[in-house]
C-alpha cells in the first residue's frame, strides 16, 4: 500500500507533465534564418502565447572524443573537463583561470507549475544542485591544458560574476556582492570574504545569476536580472532588478547605472571607446519570432524598455497598467543576437588572438533556446565592430556544434574569456568542459 501512496504523486506528476507539454508544443518560427540578427532585425506581429513554447533539447553530453566544430581556420580542443556545470570564468594577471561552479540556489518544490518547471530544467541540464564554489585552472606548461584544477573558492551562494581590483578577488553571489584577499599565485583563499552589498534574491529569484566587471577607474558594474518574464507577479517584486547597478567597492555606494534590461548577464568594457556593453536576454511568450536578445551599449541613465517596450518602442500589451508615455524616452538596443538565443557571455577581441578577421568586435556565447522551434542558439558567434560601435554585418559562427545531428544538447555554451596566450576560451555547462579555440596549424 504503501509504495503505491508514494508512487500516485509521480504518476500524477507525470500525467500533469503530459497535458502540460502537449498544450505547450506552441508556435513555429517563421521568419528566414538570420533575418532576426543585426542591427535593423526583422519584427513581426506578437503571437502571444498561453503556455511557452517548450522545445528542450534533451542532454547527451559528449562522448569520448567529441567536440564542438570550430569555424574555418580556427581548431579547438579541451582546456579542461570534469568540471561542475562550469558557468563564468576570469583570467588572472599571471595566467590562472577562474571559473565558477554554479547553478541556481534550490528552487521551490511545491505547487504543480514548479514540479513541472522543475522537471523542464533537469530535462535540459539546468536541474543539477549547485557546486557553490570558484575553481581555479593552470596551465603551468603552456601546452594550452590545464593540468592543475583546484578548489580556490568554497562556501558560496550560487556564485557568477568575478572581478579582480589590485589585490581584492570581487564575488557576486546571487544575493549578496563579496570581497576576498587575493595573493597572485595561490592555489586557495581560506578567508571567509567580506559583504560589501545585499543583491535582490527574494523568491522566486528566477534570474538568479549576478553578473560582474571592473572598470579602469575601479567601481564594480552588477547586471541584475528580472524576477519574472514581464512583471507576472507584480512590479513590487522587481525592486532592485533589471538593471545594472554601479556599485564603489571601497565604500559601498551604489546607484542604479542603466535600467529596463530584462536579463542582463554578459557585461565587458569595449576597449578603444570603453564603454560598458552588455549582452541581454529579452521577454518570451510572443512566438518564436520575437523579441530578439540582444548585445548593447550601456549607458549611464538610460532606460531600455522592460517590460513595456521592446526594442526601443514596440508596446508589450500584455503589461498593465500600460505606459504609452515611456516610449519617447526608451533605448533602443545596438545590435540583435537573434530571438530567444539566450547570450550569456562577452569578452572582446582586444585579448584574442584568432588573427583577421576576428581582431575589432566581440564574442558571444549563446547558450541556446528552450522555448523556440526551431531551436535557436547554443553556438558561439562574433560581431564585428567599427570604431567602438556594433558594425552592420550579421553575426559569424566561430564555434557550433553543441547540437547533435538528432537535436540532443552534447553541451551549452556560456561564458567567454581569453587565456595568456589569446586563446578563446569557452565554458559548457552541460558538458563540464572549458573549450579552448585557436589558430588552426
Amino acid at each position: 500500500m504503501k509504495k503505491h501512496f508514494i508512487a500516485l504523486p509521480l504518476v500524477a506528476l507525470a500525467l500533469a507533465g503530459g497535458v502540460f507539454l502537449y498544450l505547450a508544443q506552441g508556435d513555429t518560427a517563421q521568419l528566414p534564418v538570420g533575418s532576426d540578427t543585426g542591427r535593423e532585425p526583422v519584427f513581426t506581429s506578437p503571437r502571444s502565447e498561453m503556455l511557452p513554447t517548450i522545445n528542450i533539447a534533451e542532454v547527451k553530453p559528449w562522448k569520448g572524443d567529441a567536440k564542438p566544430v570550430a569555424a574555418k581556420g580556427l581548431a579547438v580542443a579541451r582546456f579542461a573537463d570534469g568540471l561542475a556545470h562550469p558557468r563564468s570564468m576570469l583570467r588572472l594577471p599571471n595566467g590562472d583561470i577562474l571559473v565558477a561552479e554554479t547553478n541556481s540556489p534550490p528552487r521551490p518544490k511545491d505547487g504543480l507549475v514548479q514540479r513541472v518547471m522543475n522537471y523542464l530544467m533537469n530535462k535540459a541540464g539546468a536541474g543539477v544542485p549547485s557546486a557553490n564554489r570558484i575553481t581555479l585552472l593552470r596551465d603551468a606548461d603552456g601546452d594550452g591544458k590545464a593540468e592543475t584544477k583546484t578548489a580556490f573558492l568554497t562556501g558560496l551562494n550560487s556564485p557568477y560574476g568575478m572581478a579582480l581590483i589590485g589585490d581584492t578577488l570581487y564575488v557576486a553571489n546571487t544575493d549578496a556582492l563579496m570581497a576576498f584577499p587575493y595573493k597572485e599565485g595561490a592555489l586557495k583563499i581560506a578567508a571567509k570574504g567580506r559583504k560589501i552589498i545585499d543583491l535582490p534574491a527574494q523568491a522566486p529569484n528566477q534570474h538568479w545569476t549576478k553578473s560582474l566587471a571592473a572598470s579602469p577607474e575601479g567601481l564594480l558594474y552588477v547586471g541584475i536580472g528580472s524576477n519574472s518574464n514581464i512583471g507576472d507577479n507584480g512590479l513590487e517584486v522587481e525592486k532592485g532588478r533589471a538593471l545594472v547597478l554601479e556599485v564603489n567597492p571601497k565604500s559601498g555606494y551604489k546607484r542604479i547605472f542603466a535600467s529596463g534590461l530584462r536579463n542582463p548577464v554578459g557585461l565587458a568594457f569595449e576597449p578603444k571607446s570603453g564603454a560598458l556593453w552588455g549582452v541581454v536576454n529579452e521577454r518570451d511568450m510572443l512566438g518564436g519570432d520575437l523579441v530578439p536578445d540582444y548585445l548593447t551599449r550601456v549607458e549611464f541613465g538610460a532606460f531600455y524598455g522592460w517590460p513595456w517596450n521592446y526594442w526601443g518602442g514596440y508596446e508589450d500589451r500584455r503589461v498593465q497598467p500600460q505606459r504609452p508615455e515611456i516610449r519617447e524616452y526608451t533605448k533602443r538596443p545596438d545590435y540583435a543576437l537573434g530571438n530567444h538565443v539566450a547570450p550569456l557571455g562577452l569578452t572582446f577581441a582586444d585579448k584574442v588572438q584568432l588573427g583577421a578577421p576576428y581582431t575589432d568586435g566581440a564574442f558571444v556565447g549563446l547558450h541556446g533556446s528552450w522555448n523556440r522551434k526551431p531551436a535557436a542558439g547554443y553556438k558561439v558567434v562574433y560581431v564585428g565592430f567599427d570604431d567602438g560601435e556594433a558594425g552592420k554585418a550579421k553575426p559569424v559562427d566561430i564555434l557550433t556544434g553543441f547540437l547533435d545531428k538528432d537535436g540532443a544538447a552534447q553541451g551549452r555554451p556560456v561564458d567567454i574569456t581569453a587565456d595568456a596566450k589569446g586563446a578563446l576560451l569557452v565554458s559548457d555547462d552541460v558538458g563540464g568542459v572549458i573549450w579552448r579555440v585557436t589558430k588552426a596549424k
